[in-house]
């Protein structure tokens, strides 16, 4: 799916009237298929521009345009088919806690199929082997019977990951999806959303605080920082410097050992003072 963000403004569902725009006047294209990486600190207006390309917020200014077309001009059966064209998996997936790990995954689907067929899904999972394999490349597929509240809280993000696999959307929105795991875990969990969203040709966006990981799998990073753009470059021209200028007074949200600032100068020796008795 095509994105186009012109002079898009946006305010977050939960601000108080009066509050700035979370998002101010962006400008983005994202071409099919294309693997995009959104990071900055807390309050850059991340998870609102994933919102806003879910169509679940309107633009307040400037326009979405998705596949060349406006969502919120389209007729309200034509909006609801564009949403189901569209995968949003929220940093704390909505998953009923007495519901089984494979009719969550399943849920996936839901929006390709009829009132009849989600109904009966909820009792009857229409495609175990089809979970069974979204959860496997988690490394999760022992869990396919698991109720979802005896499941770790990694374990239940990777099962809102595993919905993507199944879903039938071309668009992929995915925040924060490695809040809850492990750097192994991490690791895993990013390569298969890059490997399953490259077979589906699905165009990927994801917003993530592991500078370090965006730096290492994705080939494109978008930085934010209060609602506007800092910088929109391929992630190995991602410098420290523009690292410290995008994180100032946020210094602490900037983990990791990335691997890509390490084209600035090295550091001169220091000498090795010798005390001696």
């Amino acid at each position: 799916m095509k994105i186009a963000l012109n002079a898009a403004s946006a305010r977050h569902p939960a601000a108080r009237p009066g509050a700035a725009p979370a998002l101010q006047a962006l400008d983005l294209r994202v071409a099919p298929g294309e693997q995009v990486a959104v990071i900055g600190p807390s309050g850059a207006g991340k998870t609102t521009l994933l919102q806003l390309l879910a169509c679940a917020l309107p633009p307040r200014a400037g326009s979405v345009m998705l596949d060349d077309q406006a969502p919120w001009q389209l007729p309200r059966a034509e909006l609801q088919r564009l949403r189901g064209r569209l995968f949003l998996a929220p940093q704390v997936p909505p998953l009923p806690p007495r519901q089984r790990v494979v009719t969550a995954v399943l849920a996936g689907r839901l929006p390709a199929m009829g009132t009849w067929q989600s109904l009966r899904s909820l009792f009857y999972p229409a495609d175990i082997p089809a979970a069974f394999d979204a959860l496997d490349r988690f490394d999760l597929a022992d869990k396919l019977f698991e109720r979802v509240d005896r499941l770790s809280g990694g374990e239940r993000q990777r099962v809102g990951l595993s919905r993507a696999l199944l879903s039938p959307a071309s668009l992929w929105l995915i925040d924060e999806p490695l809040s809850a795991l492990d750097p192994t875990r991490s690791h895993q969990a990013i390569d298969t959303l890059l490997s399953a969203a490259r077979e589906r040709g699905a165009t990927l966006v994801t917003t993530l605080h592991q500078v370090d990981v965006a730096l290492e799998h994705f080939p494109r990073i978008v930085g934010l920082r209060d609602g506007a753009l800092a910088f929109d470059l391929p992630a190995a021209e991602v410098t420290r410097e523009r690292l410290r200028a995008l994180y100032a007074q946020h210094e602490h949200e900037l983990t990791g050992p990335a691997p890509a600032l390490d084209d600035a100068m090295p550091a001169t020796p220091q000498p090795v003072v010798m005390h001696c008795r």
